[in-house]
């Protein structure tokens, strides 16, 4: 064991450490409103502590290997996390989870193929594993609210889509607005967050690249393409998910599964 990178390693540790007077701040703050929420930011923050510590350490790993494999199974781990949590918000969506990881997988693959072809990012651990982490993560809650969503409206207007069927309408055609209703809400927080970028607050890469010791010239190209790149994989995603939980919806001959929306 290399004692000197540990007790470095430490050392760094203590303004994380020093930091946590921030949430002992917020702990107190829930107490004294009886919000109820202490224990759950305890926790909340314990995990996220372990949860970067171990990432940490498995990054650290996977950077000093040469084999692209890791990448692989590194992105895969994070596809199928975001999927089972994507699923989990939408829950009543049958098969929610496959459904999920099967459009973020491909969401995601598709933008970041591009970008290695685009040689934007090279085929790296040091590069790629980050980029996939953001443009998953992001994927992951469009997804989830995409899909709920138009579950969620197809429940409420279960009548009109009935009469659309009744009307010789395909189910596609029947649910369109419904479609259109939930990719718009699921997509504009990413919309309106790419119109205020750098307005209102400076997003994580290139703050991190600014405190990195980056000139801002150099972090605002980063931060141009991270945009990009969330846009782009999001969308993709979020439509994919729609073609996707249609078929879960209706029944072979055409009529609603009434089985998928008696459930709350």
């Amino acid at each position: 064991m290399d004692w000197e990178w540990w007790m470095e390693f430490m050392k760094g540790m203590l303004k994380p450490v020093a930091a946590l007077v921030v949430v002992l701040m917020a702990v107190l703050l829930s107490y004294f409103q009886k919000l109820g929420l202490e224990r759950e930011m305890m926790y909340a923050i314990s995990r996220a502590f372990l949860q970067l510590c171990a990432i940490g350490f498995i990054l650290q790993f996977i950077f000093n290997q040469t084999n692209s494999l890791w990448i692989v199974l590194a992105y895969l781990f994070m596809v199928s996390v975001a999927g089972y949590t994507a699923g989990q918000r939408a829950k009543h969506v049958p098969r929610g989870m496959y459904v999920a990881g099967g459009s973020i997988l491909a969401g995601t693959a598709v933008t970041m193929l591009l970008l290695v072809i685009l040689n934007v990012f090279p085929f790296t651990p040091r590069y790629i594993i980050p980029v996939a982490g953001m443009m998953v993560g992001n994927a992951m809650t469009t997804t989830g609210v995409t899909m709920k969503r138009l579950r969620d409206d197809i429940k409420v207007q279960m009548n009109l889509v009935e009469t659309s069927l009744a009307l010789g309408a395909t189910p596609r055609q029947a649910t369109l607005q419904q479609v259109k209703r939930a990719l718009v809400i699921a997509l504009s927080p990413v919309i309106d967050n790419a119109k205020t970028v750098g307005l209102i607050s400076l997003p994580g890469a290139m703050t991190g690249m600014i405190m990195g010791g980056a000139s801002p010239l150099e972090a605002i190209q980063l931060q141009i393409v991270v945009m990009n790149m969330l846009l782009g994989a999001s969308v993709v995603s979020c439509i994919i998910s729609t073609y996707l939980s249609w078929p879960s919806f209706f029944t072979k001959t055409y009529q609603l599964e009434t089985k998928v929306f008696a459930s709350e």
